[in-house]
C-alpha cells in the first residue's frame, strides 16, 4: 500500500540523498531499506509503573505495533507520561493531574510531528491520558485510533478504589475499624486496569467509542483479557486502513460525533470531568461546543445505567452483558444518536451497530428507555450569582433536587477534609472549597477525598459542597464543581463568608448566594487577590495559560 499518499509525512523525513543522516539514525533503532518505503505509525504508549491503570499498556502497544508491521507499515513505539489521580488525590500532587492532560497532548503532538508519522495509535488508561490523546489527535489531524487500556476486575466483596476512600470516612465516623480499613485497602485493587465504576476513565473510554475514535467495544473490555488483546491487534490493521483511505480525526470528530459522545456520557451516568474534557477536545478539533450544549442534549437523553458511584454495578458487570454497544443501538433506534457519523472502522456508526444484539433478558444494569433512572441528564449545568460563567453538578436524583444551607468556607481541599473528619462540618452545611480552580490551584484538583469522607461519615444527604475545583468520577452526593469565574480571578465564590445562606437548585439549574447583590458588589470591591501558589515551573505556566473550566481549561486558546 506504500505510496506518496500513504507516506505524506514520513517521506519528507526519510526520502532522498539529503535525508541519509535521518536514515542512519533510524537504522540504529531497527529500520531496514524496505521500512523506509512504508507508512510510519507512531504507537503512543502511556505505560508506567506509576499506577495499575497503565502498568500493562506496553504489552498492549506491542500488539498494535506487530499488527501495523504485518499490515505493511512500520511501527515506532514511543512513550509519554501519566500521573495517578487515585494516588495523588488529597495531596498537593493532585495539582499536576489536569496539567498532565496538556503535557500528554503536547508530547504526542511533538513526537508525531517531529518524527513525521503518517498515522498514530494511542493507548490510555488513567483519566487524563484519554483526553490528552484525543487533543493530540485533533491537533495533528493524521489518521489515528485510540485504544483504551481496559477496566480493572472487581476487588473482593465488590470493592474498588472508592471503597477505600469511603472507608477512611467510615473510620472517622467510628463505623469502620482501622483493621477493617486495612482489609479494604489490601483487597480493592486486584491488578491492572482503570478504576472499575463509571468514573472518569470508563466514562471517557465510552465517550471516545461513541465519538467513533476507537474500535467498536474497545471501551468495554477488561484490561487483562483476550478481547482487549484482540482490540489492540485490530487497531494496528485499522489505522493502516485509515491511512490508505486518508480518513483523519477531524473527518470523524464532527459536531454530530461530539453530540453522540455527550449522549453516551449522559445515558451511562458518567463523570463531570467529561464536560471539561469534551470542551477541551472540541477546541482542538475546531468544533463549536459549549456548556449549554450539555443542557440541550441532556433535556432529551435519560440516564439509564445503574453504575457506580451512585449506582450498584461495576464496569466489569456491564461488560459481561455486552458492554455499551447494545445501549448505543437502543439510542440509535430511538433517534438519539447520529448514525451517519464516520468512525475509525471506515464505516458509519449505524453500519457498526447494524448487527448488535440487545441485552439479555432479566438484566437490570441498563434500564429501558421507558423506565430510566432519571428522565433527563444527571449532569446539570448551573448558573447563578456564585457561578455567572457556569458550573457543573452531578445530580442523579438520589441526593434530592435542591439544598439550602449555611456556608462553611475553606481556602483549600486539605482544610475542608480535616473539618469533615473532625466533625466541624455538620448537617445543613454547604462546604465551600475555593482557590482550587485552574488558576488558583493551580491545576483544578479533584475533591474525591472530602466527598468520600462525607459519604463515609453518613453525611451524603445532610450537607452539600461547592468548589471552583472539580470532582473525581468517583465522587457522588450533592456537589457542584467547576464554579466559574473561579476565586483566584475574583469570582463571587471568593467573597462567600461562613454562615452565608446558599441555595443549590437542580430544577432551576442555579447556585446562588442568598444575600443582596449590593452586598456581593461591596465585598468584591474589598477583595484582594492572594499571592499565586506557584511562581516557577509547570504549575506557574499552567496558571498563566489556562482558560476557565467553562472553556475546557485548555492552555492554547489565546
Amino acid at each position: 500500500m506504500a505510496n506518496d499518499k500513504t507516506r505524506k509525512y514520513s517521506s519528507v523525513v526519510v526520502d532522498g540523498i539529503s535525508r541519509a543522516p535521518s536514515r542512519a539514525m533510524l537504522r540504529a533503532v531497527g529500520f531496514n531499506d524496505a521500512d523506509f518505503k512504508k507508512p510510519q505509525v507512531g504507537i503512543a504508549s502511556t505505560w508506567s509503573m506509576i499506577t495499575p491503570c497503565n502498568m500493562h499498556i506496553n504489552k498492549l502497544a506491542e500488539e498494535a505495533a506487530q499488527s501495523v508491521n504485518e499490515a505493511g507499515g512500520k511501527s515506532v513505539i514511543f512513550n509519554t507520561i501519566t500521573v495517578s489521580d487515585g494516588i495523588s488525590m488529597g495531596t498537593q500532587g493532585m495539582r499536576y493531574s489536569l496539567v498532565s492532560r496538556e503535557v500528554i497532548a503536547d508530547s504526542i503532538e511533538t513526537v508525531s510531528s517531529a518524527q513525521g508519522f503518517d498515522g498514530v495509535v494511542a493507548f490510555g488508561g488513567c483519566d487524563k491520558n484519554m483526553p490528552g490523546c484525543m487533543i493530540a489527535f485533533a491537533r495533528l489531524n493524521r489518521p489515528s485510533i485510540f485504544v483504551y487500556g481496559g477496566t480493572i476486575k472487581p476487588g473482593a466483596e465488590h470493592r474498588d478504589i472508592v471503597s477505600v476512600f469511603e472507608a477512611v470516612g467510615g473510620v472517622a465516623a467510628g463505623n469502620v475499624s482501622e483493621a477493617e480499613l486495612k482489609i479494604v485497602e489490601e483487597t480493592s485493587i486486584p491488578g491492572p486496569g482503570s478504576c472499575g465504576g463509571m468514573y472518569t476513565a470508563n466514562t471517557m473510554a465510552s465517550a471516545i467509542e461513541a465519538m467513533g475514535m476507537s474500535l467498536p467495544n474497545s471501551s468495554a473490555q477488561e484490561a487483562v483479557s483476550e478481547d482487549k488483546k484482540s482490540d489492540c491487534f485490530r487497531a494496528g490493521t485499522a489505522v493502516m486502513n485509515l491511512i490508505e483511505k486518508d480518513i483523519k480525526p477531524r473527518d470523524i470528530m464532527t459536531r454530530k460525533a461530539f453530540e453522540n459522545a455527550i449522549t453516551m456520557i449522559i445515558a451511562l451516568g458518567g463523570s463531570t470531568n467529561a464536560v471539561l474534557h469534551m470542551l477541551a477536545i472540541a477546541h482542538s478539533a475546531h468544533v463549536e461546543l459549549e456548556l449549554d450544549d450539555f443542557t440541550r442534549i441532556g433535556a432529551k437523553v435519560p440516564m439509564l445505567a445503574d453504575l457506580k458511584p451512585s449506582g450498584r454495578y461495576l464496569m466489569s458487570e456491564l461488560i459481561a452483558i455486552g458492554g455499551i454497544m447494545p445501549l448505543m443501538k437502543t439510542l440509535l433506534d430511538a433517534g438519539l444518536l447520529h448514525g451517519d457519523c464516520m468512525t475509525v472502522t471506515g464505516k458509519t456508526m449505524a453500519e457498526n451497530l447494524a448487527e448488535v444484539k440487545p441485552y439479555p433478558a432479566g438484566q437490570d444494569i441498563i434500564r429501558p428507555l421507558d423506565n430510566p433512572i432519571k428522565k433527563d441528564s444527571h449532569l446539570v449545568i448551573m448558573y447563578g450569582n456564585i457561578a455567572t460563567g457556569g458550573s457543573v453538578a452531578k445530580i442523579t436524583g438520589k441526593e434530592g433536587l435542591s439544598f439550602t444551607g449555611n456556608a462553611r468556607v475553606f481556602d483549600s481541599e486539605e482544610a475542608a477534609l480535616a473539618a469533615v473528619l473532625d466533625d466541624t462540618v455538620v448537617k445543613d452545611d454547604v462546604i465551600v472549597i475555593r482557590y482550587e480552580g485552574p488558576v488558583g490551584g493551580p491545576g483544578m484538583r479533584e475533591m474525591l477525598s472530602p466527598t468520600s469522607a462525607i459519604m463515609g461519615k453518613g453525611l451524603g444527604k445532610e450537607v452539600a459542597l461547592i468548589t471552583d475545583g472539580r470532582f473525581s468520577g468517583g465522587s457522588h452526593g450533592f456537589v457542584v464543581g467547576h464554579i466559574t469565574p473561579e476565586a483566584m480571578i475574583g469570582g463571587a465564590i471568593a467573597i462567600i463568608e461562613d454562615g452565608d445562606s446558599i441555595t443549590i437548585d437542580a430544577e432551576t439549574r442555579s447556585v446562588n448566594l442568598n444575600i443582596p447583590q449590593q452586598e456581593i458588589d461591596s465585598r468584591l470591591a474589598k477583595w484582594k487577590k492572594p499571592a499565586p501558589k506557584a511562581t516557577r515551573g509547570i504549575l506557574s505556566k499552567y496558571a498563566r495559560l489556562a482558560v476557565s473550566a467553562s472553556e475546557g481549561a485548555v492552555t492554547d486558546k489565546y
